[in-house]
C-alpha cells in the first residue's frame, strides 16, 4: 500500500479521479490504546465495522487478540492474519456447514445464539467439547439507543436463563452477551443492560464465564453529541462490580465503529456543479456514504483544490453520488466552499466504520481503494 504525508500529499502525487480511501495507521493505533487503557476488560475488535487486513494487522500489532467475527469470510481473514487470534463467531443465526467449518477448520470455540435451535445446531457440529464456550444474546424489554438492534437479535431474559441452564447441562462453558444498540448515546444504557444480566445469571443459577457487554460505543459525528469513551467505561466498570461483585467471569466489550471511524477519510472528486449549489461527486450512497442515507450521520468535509485547501466562505451544498439512481443523493446538505467546482475534491472524514465495508459496485462505480497516511 502506498503511503502518503497527508491528504494534500495524495492529491499532488496521485490525482484520483476515483474515491480513495485514506488510512492513518497512527490513528488507530491511539484508539486500540484508548480502549485498552481504559475499558475494564478485554477487547474483541467487531470486524464487521472495517474488514480492511491493514486495519486488522493493525489492531494486532497493538497486542488485540480478540475479534468479533460474523461470516466464514471474517473468520477466514482474521485467522490467516492473526493466526493465534481468540475468535467470537457472534452472529446468533449461522447455518450448519459455517459452525462446522468454523469449529474444524479454523479452531472457533466461541460462538453466540438466541434460541434452542441454534443451540442444538451448534451441539449437533462440536459434540460434547467442554472447551466451546457459547454466548448467550439477550435483550432488555426497553431499548434506547440511536440504531436499535434488538428486533433481528436477542432472547427475552426469561428465555436467555433458560438457554443458560441448557448450555451448562450440555457440558459447554455458558457466557451472556448482549448490544445496546449501534451509537449508543447514554452510558448508563450499559449499566441498565449489566442489571438485567445479573438478573438473567440469577434465575438462571449459573456461573459464567464471560460477560459481553457488546459494541455500541459512539462516533462524535457533526451532528451527534455523544459523551466521552470514559464516562461509558466507569459505567461498565462500576456496574460491573456492584452486580457482578467477586466474579471470575471474564469482562469484554466488541468495538467497531468507535475504533475505527476516525482512522479512514474518504477522498471524492466533484465530477460536476450545477447552477446553484449542487454537485455531483464520483461516490455515494451506494460506495463510502451509506451511512449518510441510513442513519443521517454528518461527517466533517474539507475541501481541495489542486493539492491545496480550499478556504472561503462556504454555503450548504446538495450532495449527489455517481450512479443514474435519483435516491444516490446525501439526505442532509453538505457545507463546501462556494468555490468549490469540478475537478476539486472533498474529503469526508469518520468513514472508518462502515464506509469501505458497505460499499457495492452498483451502476459499475467501485469504491474500495486504500491508501495510507502518516
Amino acid at each position: 500500500m502506498r503511503r502518503f504525508r497527508d491528504t494534500a500529499h495524495v492529491i499532488t502525487a496521485v490525482a484520483p479521479d476515483y474515491p480513495l480511501y485514506c488510512f492513518c495507521r497512527s490513528q488507530l493505533r491511539a484508539q486500540a490504546r484508548r480502549f485498552q487503557e481504559g475499558f475494564p476488560g478485554q477487547i474483541a475488535y467487531a470486524v464487521k465495522a472495517n474488514a480492511q487486513p491493514l486495519v486488522v494487522a493493525t489492531l494486532a500489532e497493538t497486542g488485540l487478540r480478540h475479534f468479533d467475527v460474523a461470516s466464514m469470510n471474517e473468520v477466514a481473514l482474521v485467522r490467516n492474519l492473526v493466526p493465534d487470534a481468540i475468535l467470537l463467531y457472534d452472529n446468533p443465526v449461522k447455518s450448519r456447514d459455517e459452525i462446522g467449518r468454523a469449529y474444524r477448520d479454523f479452531g472457533v470455540r466461541s460462538f453466540a445464539l438466541d434460541d434452542t435451535i441454534e443451540l442444538q445446531k451448534i451441539a449437533d457440529l462440536v459434540g460434547r467439547d467442554a472447551s466451546v464456550q457459547l454466548n448467550v444474546r439477550f435483550k432488555l424489554p426497553k431499548v434506547m439507543p440511536a440504531q436499535d438492534l434488538s428486533s433481528k437479535f436477542g432472547a427475552t431474559m426469561e428465555v436467555a436463563a433458560n438457554l443458560l441452564r441448557q448450555v451448562v447441562a450440555m457440558g459447554y462453558r455458558p457466557a451472556l452477551t448482549f448490544h445496546p444498540g449501534s451509537q449508543c448515546t447514554d452510558p448508563m444504557a450499559y449499566d441498565e443492560y449489566i442489571v438485567g444480566a445479573a438478573s438473567v445469571v440469577s434465575a438462571a443459577g449459573v456461573q459464567l464465564s464471560m460477560l459481553n457487554v457488546g459494541g455500541g460505543f459512539p462516533v462524535p459525528y457533526c451532528n451527534a453529541r455523544v459523551p466521552p469513551l470514559l464516562e461509558y467505561f466507569r459505567a461498565v466498570e462500576n456496574a460491573w462490580r456492584q452486580h457482578f461483585p467477586g466474579s471470575s467471569a471474564e469482562l469484554l466489550c466488541e468495538p467497531g465503529r468507535s475504533m475505527v471511524a476516525d482512522s479512514v477519510s474518504l477522498l471524492t472528486r466533484v465530477k460536476h456543479r450545477r447552477a446553484g449549489r449542487t454537485v455531483y461527486l464520483n461516490d455515494g450512497i451506494y460506495g463510502g456514504l451509506l451511512e449518510h442515507l441510513v442513519f443521517k450521520i454528518s461527517t466533517p468535509v474539507r475541501a481541495y483544490r489542486d493539492g491545496n485547501a480550499l478556504d472561503g466562505a462556504s454555503a450548504e451544498f446538495e450532495v449527489f453520488g455517481p450512479t443514474c439512481d435519483s435516491t444516490d443523493r446525501l439526505p442532509l446538505t453538505v457545507p463546501l466552499p462556494g468555490q468549490i467546482g469540478e475537478g476539486d475534491w472533498v474529503e469526508f472524514g469518520l468513514i472508518g466504520a462502515y464506509g469501505s465495508a458497505t460499499a457495492t459496485r452498483f451502476n459499475g462505480f467501485e469504491s474500495d481503494q486504500y491508501v495510507e497516511v502518516v
